[in-house]
């Protein structure tokens, strides 16, 4: 398996990044927000947005790091054909579990799993 994510799997664009604001629908929970909008590929893709004012380099750094860790790993269970945008808000610092359950009952929430 693929330990990283590929070029494509990465939302880099800012015209691209405005579509999913504009047209993604939004959930949220304590700390997190997540815009999912369907795009015209085959592939899922990702962008992490720490908040502007969520700690140093090295916090909003590892908070992406750590988000996309988890989206990576559960990208197998994903419907393709969506766009994913994590928005993160500063507050008490989180343990990958607890990080990684919110992030999954936010994509459950959204509906981009499979029904298996």
């Amino acid at each position: 398996m693929r330990r990283s994510l590929s070029k494509q799997e990465i939302v880099k664009r800012k015209p691209e990044i405005d579509r999913i604001f504009k047209t993604g629908r939004h959930y949220s929970c304590r700390g997190l927000k997540l815009i999912v909008s369907q795009n015209q590929l085959d592939v899922d893709r990702i962008v992490v947005i720490p908040v502007r004012h969520y700690g140093n380099a090295v916090q909003r750094n590892r908070i992406r790091r750590q988000i996309k860790e988890i989206w990576r790993t559960e990208k197998p269970r994903m419907v393709p054909g969506y766009d994913f945008a994590f928005v993160v808000y500063p507050g008490k610092v989180l343990d990958y579990a607890f990080q990684k359950e919110q992030i999954l009952s936010l994509c459950d929430k959204a509906g981009v799993f499979n029904q298996s």
